[in-house]
């Protein structure tokens, strides 16, 4: 349980919790709440010596803060009212401390006696309540006070106040996590995890969850004791206790076959749980240990979970597409657990159009030769309805059963005929789509339907449809009569106005034919050689046409061997998951994860809020991922451009692919390539000359799913020449080969964008394909976020210029690949630049379980130094034997560069280090403290 869901939960329950004050009669505290002269009379109200006017004047009070107005002027006066033995009037109190004391810090401390008193109330629900309180007001001078009651309360004799004590030591690590530390705090949450009261375990392990998110250190520590004593309070907490019991057991690895079969078995009960939740958490944790166990419990267990996992089914739509979206993980690592239940998933007549899009999918990936004649009728049905998106994805699964299954494709053949026979425009050219991919699949053993399709070629508008039928006519052009005609007729004369996807797909197509009939065609493929050549801007276009050109002037027989040679066969591969991000969205069922399919750190972006900042929210300021808004920005840094764009157009450079608010056509002018700014091989590599950098380790910042059949995995680094560059792999699972990307950044932290908004690959990278690219970034002040929380995620947009696909992602940066290589502060000037900063400013954090590399000085010094952080000065700290502090500068290359200076001290023999990071830029601070730390713990 984060804070800022706290403290939101709390806030909900404002408005009930006064509705019971006043036997459910007070909601006309809510009513009336903008008279003027209000704050006049509720300041006397609350100074009144009548009980039931204060009262009264508190709720009122509570009433106006819940519905958003401003009553912080009442702070004193409020805060005068807490000396009351009501217990619901003291909550509401509190209520208000916790929502004010951040722009009156002063003045909550006239609360702090009155927490500690209340800390050591004879009423148990008054002790919880102060400590709860005291844990939520992000106060520096008031967390000082919280340590001692903190301490009592987790060794309380109530189990209510133990449970509430342990989630405020979650929100103490968040503020200070070295006083959580130092107090012994993280020992005492471990202790409670065997208490005797199950909702108190429940609540340690709670806490020691949220810490270790935010900490990223394993801090349960599970041992054979505590795993027993878990399993025994899992049968008797609360749903959601049960939940947070899960979940730690799902990180939790067995020693060895027995014991995973042990908790198995005694997790298994909470498959039958009313909450959809600790059904999904227990089947994460079952199936998480699946691969220690023995085949006859795999198969005991793919029985058991198969009903808890259909009962899903058959709650509100949004619960339905939450279980749908793991089921789909769970079929795709182990689809003998449903494959008997396929006919749960076929749609209903009133199911939303999420729900219908994921059951599609689960269908054919539980689709087999024994069901297949279930299946297809059912898409038959599909595909006859109104709503158009889900029918092209019906007629589009047919297909891929068709791919899948070698004995059903005649049938799915015969399926897709019957529905081109409807003569529905859209489902015409959708099957046309798929019987092109069953054609790679089945070279040369459904032919015969290839009449009926060429019936059809007067109703084709769709770029794909077209580039699929134009494929079929010249694979198959020995096969077909007047294969020339065909592509002379229908396609030829609007050559121009096609698609580049059309385009390159006729070009192919007419040098396939001609070289199986070049007699009869040789003016054709002229002709279509002059407009791919001459006649257009596009790059690709035309550079295959010359390759073309000169393959057959100069070996016809190379030509027939390049463009007739056998093609490898394709598979069914749609938003399937690569292996390693499976097994690792298998570990994340029941959280976001497993909707997004996406790992944790490509959506997530946690920010340390200093003590005392007013977030408006409370916990964790996020940035701002909306889609919209990244749009809205691609735009704005358009226009931001323009006079630089107008000179890249002047000059043959720079062309705005994104075709985004610009009003381009996303045509690629072919001086593009040949501009000396770009374009060429040293470009592509990233800087010529130099010699070939380490291997960087990319992470996936976009699955084939989210891009459209595009994958990608990309990381910062620094090249040889001190530039920073995005190394990207680009993986292709679309029909559609690709060929140009236009991409752009969002305003970010550090004002980083594509030096060029263009990616352009050597070759079309065809279905299955793989190509690498190396984008140079620079820095520009237009591209500084202004007001928004630092972040290290750069938000992204993408264009697949073949399919005009726009889609979106973060990738993620490392702080240090930003520090210069030259710059930093040197020895004369370090002291002046560190006094200079104020040392409120300073961030600072200890740093434990190091490894032996970072416990000396020389290792230290070695380390920073190949992330180009320079040592500047060592001293021996003064009454501290064994201690030595060491100083550090480092350089971010931002526009203007920031300085950085750091302090490290080390104790002899001690595996930690201190760490103290001042800036110039405060907001910047806890970020390089960050990326210190990951240097050292590396």
């Amino acid at each position: 349980m984060s804070i800022s869901s706290t403290i939101n939960q709390i806030t909900r329950n404002a408005r009930a919790a006064v509705g019971q004050m006043g036997g459910g009669s007070d909601s006309r505290f809510f009513q009336n709440t903008s008279k003027k002269g209000e704050t006049h009379e509720l300041r006397e109200e609350l100074q009144s010596q009548n009980k039931d006017k204060k009262r009264d004047a508190v709720k009122k009070v509570i009433a106006n803060m819940t519905i958003g107005k401003d009553v912080s002027m009442l702070f004193t006066d409020v805060v005068n009212c807490i000396q009351t033995a009501n217990v619901e009037l003291k909550k509401l109190v509190y209520l208000y401390i916790i929502n004010y004391a951040k722009s009156n810090p002063d003045l909550a401390l006239l609360a702090v006696n009155t927490f500690c008193k209340d800390a050591n109330d004879a009423n148990p629900l008054i002790r919880a309540l102060a400590v709860r309180t005291m844990g939520c007001i992000r106060v520096d001078r008031i967390v000082e006070y919280l340590c001692e009651p903190l301490a009592r309360a987790l060794r309380d004799d109530d189990p209510y106040v133990r449970k509430t004590a342990a989630i405020c030591v979650a929100k103490l690590y968040d503020i200070s996590a070295e006083m959580v530390e130092d107090r012994g705090f993280l020992d005492i949450l471990r202790d409670l995890i065997c208490d005797s009261n199950p909702t108190v375990v429940a609540n340690a392990v709670a806490a020691l969850s949220e810490i270790q998110e935010t900490s990223g250190k394993d801090v349960t520590l599970i041992t054979g004791s505590v795993l027993q004593k878990l399993l025994a309070a899992l049968n008797e907490c609360t749903e959601w206790g049960q939940v947070y019991i899960l979940d730690a057991l799902s990180k939790y690895t067995p020693g060895d076959q027995v014991e995973a079969e042990g908790i198995i078995e005694r997790v298994t009960p909470r498959l039958q749980h009313a909450n959809s939740a600790v059904v999904m958490s227990a089947a994460k944790v079952i199936l998480g240990y699946l691969d220690m166990c023995n085949p006859d419990v795999v198969r005991t267990m793919n029985r058991k979970l198969a009903p808890p996992l259909v009962t899903l089914l058959n709650s509100e739509p949004e619960i339905q597409y939450v279980a749908l979206r793991n089921i789909n993980l769970i079929v795709q690592k182990r689809p003998a657990i449903l494959e008997h239940e396929i006919k749960v998933f076929f749609c209903k007549y009133n199911d939303p159009i999420y729900v219908k899009m994921e059951k599609l999918e689960i269908i054919i990936r539980l689709a087999s030769d024994r069901n297949v004649e279930q299946v297809l009728l059912e898409l038959k049905e599909y595909a006859q309805e109104v709503d158009v998106d889900f029918v092209r994805r019906a007629v589009r699964a047919i297909g891929r059963a068709a791919i899948k299954l070698e004995r059903a494709a005649e049938r799915c053949i015969n399926v897709l005929l019957e529905l081109i026979q409807t003569k529905v425009n859209y489902v015409v050219q959708e099957a046309i789509i798929v019987i092109k991919d069953i054609f790679r699949r089945y070279p040369n053993r459904y032919e015969q339907v290839i009449a009926a399709l060429c019936e059809s070629l007067e109703t084709l508008d769709e770029p794909e449809a077209k580039a699929s039928m134009i494929w079929i006519i010249g694979e198959y052009a020995d096969r077909i009569e007047n294969a020339d005609e065909l592509l002379d007729s229908f396609f030829l004369d609007s050559f121009s106005d096609e698609t580049p996807q059309v385009q390159l797909q006729l070009l192919t197509a007419t040098v396939k034919i001609f070289l199986k009939s070049p007699a009869e065609t040789q003016a054709l493929v002229q002709r279509v050689l002059n407009l791919a050549t001459e006649g257009t801007d596009n790059p690709d276009l035309r550079d295959r046409g010359f390759i073309y050109w000169r393959l057959l002037s100069h070996n016809p027989q190379v030509a027939r061997a390049v463009v007739l040679g056998e093609k490898p066969t394709i598979a069914d591969d749609t938003f399937a998951l690569e292996p390693a991000l499976l097994d690792s969205l298998i570990h994340q069922i029941a959280t976001l994860s497993s909707i997004y399919h996406k790992p944790p750190e490509a959506f997530v972006v946690r920010a340390k809020v200093p003590v005392g900042q007013v977030t408006g929210g409370g916990g964790v300021a996020e940035y701002d991922e909306d889609l919209e808004y990244l749009e809205g920005e691609i735009g704005s840094i358009g226009n931001a451009r323009a006079v630089q764009g107008q000179q890249g157009r002047e000059g043959g450079g720079e062309v705005d692919l994104l075709d985004l608010g610009a009003g381009g056509d996303g045509s690629v002018a072919p001086a593009a390539a040949e501009a000396g700014g770009g374009g060429g091989l040293d470009d592509f590599l990233g800087g010529g000359g130099s010699a070939a950098p380490a291997a960087t380790v990319k992470s996936v910042v976009c699955t084939p799913e989210q891009g459209g059949g595009l994958g990608i995995r990309a990381a910062l680094r620094q090249d040889g020449n001190g530039s920073v560059v995005c190394e990207m792999d680009f993986s292709n699972q679309a029909p559609a080969p690709l060929q140009a990307l236009a991409i752009k950044f969002n305003v970010n932290t550090f004002g980083l964008m594509p030096a060029s908004p263009q990616i352009i690959f050597s070759a079309p990278v065809p279905q299955g394909g793989s190509a690498s690219h190396v984008l140079p970034l620079t820095l520009s002040p237009a591209m500084v976020a202004q007001g928004a929380a630092p972040t290290l995620q750069l938000q992204t947009a993408v264009k697949n210029m073949t399919t005009g696909n726009v889609f979106y992602f973060a990738i993620p940066l490392d702080m240090t690949t930003l520090f210069a290589a030259t710059g930093q502060t040197d020895r004369a000037s370090f002291i002046p630049a560190w006094k200079s900063i104020d040392d409120s400013s300073e961030v600072s954090a200890t740093v434990s379980s190091l490894p032996p590399s970072s416990c000396t000085s020389d290792g230290v010094i070695q380390k920073l130094a190949a992330h180009r952080v320079v040592f500047v000065a060592r001293r021996p700290v003064p009454g501290a034997a064994g201690q030595e502090s060491l100083y550090f500068s480092a350089v971010m290359m931002t526009n203007p560069p920031v300085h950085v200076l750091l302090e490290i001290t080390l104790q002899a023999g001690v595996p930690q280090a201190k760490l103290a990071v001042r800036t110039q830029t405060p907001a910047l601070a806890p970020l390089t403290l960050a990326a210190v730390e990951g240097v050292l713990r590396n």
